[in-house]
């Protein structure tokens, strides 16, 4: 795996967005193109194409030409709606998992590893804001990639290694986006999910969409978002363990506050409470689920309620969490701290809201938090 930044690896993205074979889907299925109708305009086969569409074989730059020539147009089409994507997902069978039938031979070892270095930097990202963060993910995304498009496994470590690039999209597409990268996040995203319902992890890919839709609510539309958030969890929730579901259900009410739909967001808030009650020792839950707990759970309600219109509510919420919050944790005390002052700014009392305004640090390496700030700055001109 890649451990340093800026990636000098031969064949590591990290400036650049390679076309990657759902790209290639996607322009043949925007033009109305079937596969086999496809496979008759050019020299290769429809299974070899199946293959490279679904991230099997890499794509070369003859194929790339080939459908920007038989197509008529750009082989890498603007990403493709989420909202359709997901309503695909939540409807389609999961694809059987084939075995690699040629590469190097990969076991559970190297599995094992990038396992481990998932973690570590899921972690990492605690501390580290996106701009600094993202290439490094983006250079393990593509090792990953790498290791499950040219190496042959058993089905079961390649279930494992398809997780292991469910779970760095996830991240890639996170710190892609707090780096206010946002057409790279969604593709990271999408791509996951591919890789994680391949892996038959409907949680994760739920999980993906899931965080899509956040990102949504904060930048595009917060009714698509609140559709995307929905149907992440109801696609996930039958093999989800009750800290998934609440996790998703925090998706689902952001949504609904972010489109000012107060009934929505509440009773979505409630449900969240309801499961993350029905947690018992020994349900197996996700490592990406790690950070979530009660103190998490009444920031994300103090928030809707600053969507809402309820500064107080937010206010009352927030305040003991921001006192307690881990000070190495700076990006998210940060951002926090910006939605004390954005209830203190609603709620007109401006001297508190500076005063919390004043304690975010300047270098958190986030977009997402300067954003924030300079949001809740104009409240108080």
């Amino acid at each position: 795996m890649c451990r340093r930044s800026p990636c000098s690896r031969k064949g590591c993205a990290m400036n650049d967005a390679p076309v990657q074979g759902s790209d290639l889907r996607a322009a043949r299925e925007a033009a109305g193109v079937g596969l086999r109708e496809f496979a008759r305009r050019t020299h290769w086969s429809a299974a070899y194409i199946s293959q490279v569409e679904r991230g099997l074989r890499p794509v070369n730059a003859d194929m790339a030409k080939a459908y920007a020539d038989a197509l008529g147009t750009d082989p890498v089409p603007p990403p493709g709606d989420p909202v359709r994507i997901a309503h695909e997902w939540l409807l389609a069978d999961p694809p059987p998992v084939e075995h690699m039938a040629s590469g190097r031979r990969v076991g559970s070892s190297l599995a094992d590893e990038m396992e481990r270095r998932v973690v570590e930097l899921r972690r990492l990202d605690d501390v580290v804001g996106g701009t600094t963060l993202h290439p490094v993910v983006r250079c393990d995304l593509d090792a990953a990639r790498a290791v499950v498009r040219d190496a042959s496994h058993t089905p079961e470590t390649r279930r494992r290694l398809l997780r292991v690039v469910g779970e760095l999209s996830q991240l890639g597409g996170w710190v892609y986006a707090d780096a206010g990268q946002y057409q790279r996040a969604q593709g990271v995203y999408l791509d996951g999910v591919t890789a994680a319902t391949e892996a038959g992890d409907r949680p994760l890919a739920g999980q993906l969409f899931s965080t899509l839709s956040y990102m949504v609510a904060n930048v595009g539309d917060p009714h698509d978002a609140g559709l995307m958030a929905r149907t992440a969890l109801r696609g996930a929730s039958a093999d989800a363990p009750p800290v998934v579901r609440a996790l998703l259900g925090e998706r689902v009410a952001w949504a609904a506050a972010k489109a000012k739909d107060s009934d929505a967001a509440r009773r979505a808030l409630d449900q969240v409470d309801d499961e993350y009650d029905r947690r018992r020792p020994g349900d197996t839950e996700p490592d990406w689920t790690y950070w979530l707990n009660r103190d998490e759970i009444d920031v994300m309600r103090a928030r809707c309620a600053v969507e809402l219109g309820d500064a107080a509510t937010a206010e009352t919420l927030l305040s003991p969490v921001v006192e307690r919050y881990p000070a190495e944790r700076r990006r998210e005390a940060a951002l926090y701290r910006s939605w004390l002052a954005e209830a203190y700014a609603r709620a007109g009392e401006f001297d508190a809201a500076r005063a919390a305004l004043a304690k975010v640090p300047a270098d958190t390496g986030s977009e997402r938090v300067e954003r924030r700030v300079a949001d809740v700055t104009r409240l108080l001109v």
